[in-house]
């Protein structure tokens, strides 16, 4: 009777080392979901519809000499653009933001320093996004509702942050390259070889190419029938999911 005691201790000791072992497994390869490990969240990339529209969006962080000439040719294309203003630029170039803003264009967030999110805490997020929406608002008197994060480095943080704020986060499915030196025929190539409906095209304001390839990009795009819009009139506001892609369609 004792040695019956006696193994069966030891054996329950042994199943529970082999139990302890396999959890321990389990937990250092990753196999279970656990609290540490969220689903990433996903901004607005692009907008599912059958409308032939999309979104001219300018990143703007560097300098203001083509202001003038991005104006005029977009107004020759009767294009709505939306630009995504860096804090310190607005404060180089208030005079530019409001330009903009007068010709009847979109100002959004782009963050206050162009500081990488994913390298800041929340407050410091908080802190980027609210210092830049006070110097925008103060320029053009109107709230900012949109956000794109500096060099797209969004995060989970970001997205909560600018959510908290009542601020939509968008990226782009269209990247024209613009500011790596293309040459003009390049970034045409590039952008309209690869738009389609509810297309958020990304350049940059301050390159030497941009504008001469934008009359051309937008002279092609007007031919296909498609007509230029702000980001605010082509996202959905609310019924709405995104795809894994970041496209963003419409509830039933």
């Amino acid at each position: 009777m004792r040695f019956f005691v006696l193994k069966r201790q030891t054996l329950l000791l042994i199943l529970f080392a082999i139990i302890v072992l396999i959890g321990g497994l389990i937990l250092f390869t990753g196999h279970i979901v656990s609290a540490s490990s969220p689903t990433k969240q996903l901004p607005i990339y692009a907008v599912a519809t059958d409308e032939k529209k999309i979104a001219i969006t300018f990143d703007a962080a560097w300098t203001n000499q083509d202001t003038d000439q991005l104006i005029e040719i977009l107004k020759k294309h009767n294009a709505k653009a939306t630009f995504f203003v860096v804090g310190d630029w607005a404060k180089s170039f208030p005079e530019s933001v409001k330009t903009f803003y007068d010709a009847g264009h979109t100002i959004a967030n782009h963050s206050d320093t162009h500081k990488a999110f994913s390298k800041c805490s929340r407050k410091e997020i908080k802190e980027e996004i609210e210092n830049c929406n006070e110097k925008l608002e103060g320029i053009i008197g109107e709230k900012v509702t949109l956000l794109r994060a500096p060099s797209g480095d969004y995060t989970n943080q970001s997205m909560d942050v600018a959510k908290s704020l009542g601020m939509y986060t968008i990226q782009w499915d269209v990247d024209s390259l613009d500011y790596q030196k293309l040459s003009v025929d390049e970034i045409v190539n590039r952008v309209v070889s690869r738009v389609t409906n509810g297309s958020i095209v990304l350049f940059h304001n301050g390159v030497d190419n941009t504008a001469p390839a934008l009359d051309k990009i937008l002279t092609e795009l007007s031919k296909q029938g498609y007509s230029f819009v702000s980001v605010n009139d082509l996202i959905y506001k609310e019924d709405y999911y995104l795809d894994h892609t970041g496209r963003q369609h419409k509830t039933a």
